[in-house]
């Protein structure tokens, strides 16, 4: 309800739905103005990845760190630490929940390329 009619990212947010890759904050609501997160963006990555058929089973268990994802993006999360998509902020901290700033998703999509390649 909150994606706009002939809005330059309709059909962007369709394609995303429809694909399983980037699903909305509620049945009714896609947020698409809100900020994402380190867990959010790791799962898009993720989601897009099992879309197009990439090897997904590399993981990383995530005992190292003190704070966890969201048990919804965990896997995703693993996944994206197993390739080095995600790195933790040191002192044990991966900070999932955190908004990913634009440097974090430059990086996140390069290492994302580097790791189907």
């Amino acid at each position: 309800s909150d994606v706009a009619n002939n809005s330059w990212y309709e059909k962007a947010v369709i394609w995303s739905n429809q694909n399983g890759i980037a699903k909305g904050i509620n049945e009714s609501s896609f947020a698409p103005n809100a900020q994402v997160t380190r867990e959010q963006l790791a799962q898009f990555l993720y989601s897009y990845a099992k879309y197009k058929g990439y090897d997904t089973g590399k993981t990383k268990e995530l005992s190292g760190y003190q704070d966890r994802p969201s048990a919804w993006a965990e896997e995703a999360v693993k996944w994206a630490v197993g390739n080095e998509i995600i790195n933790g902020k040191g002192n044990g901290v991966l900070d999932p929940k955190g908004t990913a700033t634009r440097a974090e998703i430059a990086k996140m999509i390069m290492k994302f390329d580097e790791a189907v390649q």
